[in-house]
């Protein structure tokens, strides 16, 4: 437990910002579980309007600084990634 005035303030801080970090990155997981589940599914439609709402929700949680920017760029290469190979893979497969 905090002792001195200062030591309750930052408490106080660390708390309310843990859980403003904890909801962006809950929405951030989820939003990235979708692309990944469309694309699962084969739909690479859903999957790149997906993407765009996952891209912003990245660039979102980067600025606010639950999420490194590196950690970012990656999160959105790897996505983008499988829906590239998606997109690749699913024409061939109809014809």
């Amino acid at each position: 437990m905090p002792n001195t005035k200062s030591a309750k303030k930052r408490l106080k801080q660390s708390l309310s910002r843990r859980t403003r970090n904890r909801s962006t990155r809950a929405a951030l997981k989820t939003q990235t579980r979708k692309v990944r589940e469309a694309l699962a599914s084969g739909n690479v439609e859903q999957a790149a309007t997906e993407f765009k709402l996952a891209a912003k929700k990245i660039d979102q949680a980067t600025s606010k600084g639950v999420l490194h920017g590196n950690a970012a760029a990656r999160v959105k290469s790897r996505l983008s990634a499988a829906i590239k190979a998606g997109k690749q893979k699913s024409p061939a497969a109809p014809a």
